[in-house]
């Protein structure tokens, strides 16, 4: 009884991280319009790294050792330099809905970076899915940048590399060091180097942002830059990382039903047909067969 209260629990922690996630594009697309991309993309784990050096000291966390600080540069590199940047970039000129057909690869790029971390060779579904969704997104890319990609849209892609690569990281270090401190070592090691390139950035002028980019910029913050975090990691602790992790399929259409209600985007028929089928290939893809390499070597 106690273990089926734990994976609803799990579930409704993992659904709360999707709903997070999802409005995080949205929110820098209304923030980054007044504070810039620095100030939107670094600035904000400044500001989450005030909570999450609170939340660190009371619960007396142990420092990383010096494998476990490796492992988080990684995961600093992505979640806390990389994809905050290059989206808040990206969405000074690309529609959110763009953007999260695009990011709808990130369960893709991380379960790819994940088999390669633990030693395993990808099988021949895994890449048809992943040509499949790559070549939709990059085919919606072109259809509305009229027959050429826009470094925008090698932004995200980019950024979706790299956060991919950070998630897989996370997730293997969170196995040893703990879940969401995980992503709390990563702002505290990022946040340091920020400071210096955002004061750089702060103008009188912010000060007179309205209202709704200052919460659009705190949300980020504390919420998309950390709480998120918890109620994602936390969330796959309590019901299964299998279980919890299909519910990330859902982000691309609540990013989109986000953008229409917050930005008031029209969404294309054609756009909601490209996310169905890139998130069809993100499940065939994250659902493959894999297998060891020291099997293989084995064999021959």
């Amino acid at each position: 009884m106690q273990g089926e209260i734990r994976e609803k629990l799990g579930l409704i922690l993992g659904l709360a991280g999707v709903i997070c996630f999802s409005l995080t594009l949205p929110s820098t697309s209304i923030a980054v319009e007044y504070f810039g991309t620095t100030v939107v993309g670094l600035g904000r784990t400044i500001v989450a790294a005030i909570l999450v050096g609170v939340v660190l000291i009371v619960r007396k966390e142990k420092l990383p050792n010096p494998r476990q600080f490796k492992s988080l540069l990684i995961v600093a590199a992505g979640a806390v330099l990389g994809f905050p940047l290059l989206t808040s970039w990206a969405m000074e000129s690309l529609p959110v809905s763009h953007g999260a057909v695009e990011v709808a690869l990130l369960p893709l790029a991380t379960a790819g970076f994940a088999m390669f971390r633990a030693g395993e060779i990808p099988s021949l579904k895994f890449w048809i899915s992943s040509i499949i969704g790559s070549l939709s997104v990059i085919m919606y890319a072109f259809h509305l940048g009229f027959g050429q990609l826009q470094f925008a849209d090698l932004a995200i892609l980019a950024a979706v590399l790299i956060l991919g690569l950070s998630y897989a990281e996370g997730g293997k270090l969170a196995k040893d060091l703990g879940s969401w401190q995980v992503i709390a070592w990563a702002i505290m090691i990022g946040a340091p180097f920020f400071i210096f390139p955002v004061g750089l950035n702060l103008t009188t002028e912010m000060l007179h942002a309205p209202i709704h980019a200052w919460v659009s910029f705190i949300y980020l913050a504390v919420i998309s830059q950390f709480l998120a975090y918890v109620a994602w990691y936390s969330g796959m602790a309590m019901g299964g990382i299998a279980r919890v992790s299909q519910l990330q399929y859902l982000q691309p259409f609540l990013m989109i039903l986000f953008a229409t209600i917050f930005l008031d985007e029209s969404i294309t028929f054609f756009t909601v047909v490209i996310a169905l089928i890139v998130v069809f290939s993100v499940i065939l893809g994250k659902n493959a067969h894999v297998s060891k390499k020291e099997a293989v070597s084995e064999k021959n």
